[in-house]
């Protein structure tokens, strides 16, 4: 009891003295509001807690072969069920990444290049879901060892175009949550989050959107989490505006084919996913497409 009245306190003296310090517990255990204002008497007021539950669901999803993802939804839908009960970040820390644990990398299902394109898929997600983010060093390049504090990170793998496209890809996902309020405002906000389709466990697709506070801009993923392309996926939306894609994994850029695309689609008036309105997208094998409408 004594602890958690030193936590309190600590934290409400950091937030009066300086402002601008952020506190981040890591905690794995079930104890209610470790997250939110220190000054609420049963609050232990960190600024942020890591997600531990959504990073093992993760996890466990992503290194399972693509076959058996269908079984498996569910882990990556639940941690949507708890997101607002704390102000998290989603954390794929050096934990996760030392101890015979493989690098992220190296968790991945497939051969290399089902290996880059996953981890491509798991970024988009992670870039998608509602909380903020954490990478640790070289997870961004795709570091193949694990890592060591003995030695530097192997900057070398750089010179490897695979490398640097999904170096690339990372940079890119990190810049729309720069760039679009949706995907930092509402983080903590239920009203900032729709699942379009959650259910799509046959083919493996998650579809949701990341709606802005100012009604302007709102962010549309369909992630496609097997090597089967779609060349036909119909997806709904929520209005007739123009959706732009912002975001294609099939970019040359990443390491995709590069093919030639619409960059604008118009949503017809044909229910979909239990929306009025849908459009249809060629979704390629492991592909990421976001759009902003």
């Amino acid at each position: 009891l004594e602890a958690m009245s030193f936590l309190k306190h600590f934290n409400s003296m950091m937030k009066k003295r300086f402002p601008q310090a952020v506190t981040i517990a890591e905690e794995s255990t079930a104890w209610p509001m470790v997250s939110g204002d220190p000054d609420n008497g049963e609050c232990l007021g960190f600024t942020f807690k890591w997600n531990m539950g959504w990073m093992h669901d993760f996890l466990e999803y992503m290194k399972l072969d693509p076959y058996f993802r269908k079984f498996n939804h569910g882990k990556m839908t639940f941690s949507l069920m708890y997101a607002y009960s704390e102000n998290f970040i989603l954390v794929l820390s050096h934990d996760e990444v030392v101890h015979l644990k493989c690098s992220m990398l190296g968790k991945m299902p497939g051969d290399k290049d089902d290996k880059f394109a996953n981890l491509k898929l798991a970024y988009a997600y992670m870039s998608g879901h509602p909380g903020k983010k954490l990478l640790f060093m070289g997870q961004e390049f795709g570091q193949w060892n694990e890592w060591s504090e003995k030695k530097a990170l192997d900057w070398y793998l750089l010179e490897d175009p695979s490398h640097k496209e999904l170096k690339e890809f990372t940079k890119a996902c990190m810049m729309l949550n720069k760039k679009y309020k949706c995907l930092y405002e509402t983080d903590y906000s239920p009203e900032g989050f729709r699942w379009i389709n959650a259910n799509d466990r046959d083919n493996s697709v998650f579809s949701f959107i990341r709606i802005s506070p100012d009604k302007k801009r709102h962010l549309l993923f369909v992630l496609n989490f097997t090597p089967v392309e779609r060349p036909d996926y119909r997806v709904g939306t929520t209005c007739r505006r123009k959706h732009t894609l912002v975001l294609s994994s099939d970019d040359k850029k990443f390491g995709g084919t590069g093919k030639r695309r619409p960059k604008e689609y118009k949503p017809a008036k044909k229910e979909c996913d239990g929306r009025k309105y849908s459009f249809r997208y060629k979704l390629p094998a492991y592909g990421v497409a976001v759009f902003k409408f």
